[in-house]
């Protein structure tokens, strides 16, 4: 039976799920104002493999958020990943953080273009774009947002914790804008399984979360949105 533990800690949710064969088994997950990921994130793998009571010698793998997403969080989460593969000596495997959170979109918006968000900072966030059958439109990039950002990918469904700032900016639009689609772990499970199967996983050793740094925020265009007080 494959296991796969799966951590997802890219945005100020702390999400752990366990899957069985490419079908999930459960999950935990908690958003809090604050990150709590350094107090969390081992109590919950812990008490997700006590609930399905198996040991973590079952586990065949371990997936994890590879980002864009907050530093702190991705730094969290792929040290543990990675401490757990070298002490179970089982396989790493990264998970795109936006296509995760696409993942979880096409689930519920399976016909149409979707754009996942994941907040950065003031009016920023790291995004792609997907067509309805996971072809990728736009790769990560970072942006301000502005009102008529990503317009020549109209109409689309904007999801995740990057859409908050938009539903009075881009009301006009024709735009869905659903923010009760945020990162979750249950979003790896299928894309976590087709690597495993694929046996597409990463060096231990040397892996690293994409923070997006190289990002530098340059001046906004006259349309730029302005943050909320």
């Amino acid at each position: 039976m494959d296991y796969i533990l799966h951590l997802e800690t890219s945005t100020k949710v702390c999400s752990v799920a366990l899957s069985k064969n490419g079908q999930l088994l459960h999950v935990l997950e908690t958003s809090e104002e604050g990150y709590v990921h350094g107090e969390k994130l081992t109590l919950f793998i812990q008490e997700i493999l006590v609930k399905e009571a198996i040991s973590s010698k079952a586990l065949k793998a371990i997936s994890v958020a590879s980002g864009p997403g907050s530093y702190t969080g991705l730094r969290i989460g792929v040290s543990t990943a990675k401490g757990l593969c070298f002490a179970l000596d089982i396989p790493l495997i990264a998970i795109d953080s936006l296509q995760c959170l696409f993942a979880l979109g096409q689930e519920k918006f399976p016909n149409q273009t979707i754009l996942p968000m994941i907040d950065a900072r003031r009016m920023e966030v790291f995004s792609s774009v997907y067509t309805n059958d996971g072809e990728v439109l736009k790769g990560i990039t970072a942006d301000i947002l502005e009102e008529t950002t990503y317009s020549e990918y109209e109409p689309f469904v904007a999801i995740g914790d990057g859409v908050e700032k938009l539903q009075a900016f881009w009301k006009d639009r024709n735009v869905t804008i659903d923010p009760s689609v945020i990162a979750s772990a249950i979003g790896q499970v299928n894309i976590a399984y087709n690597k495993f199967v694929a046996k597409s996983f990463e060096d231990v050793a040397y892996f690293e979360p994409y923070y997006l740094k190289d990002f530098v925020v340059g001046v906004s265009t006259k349309n730029a949105l302005t943050p909320k007080q």
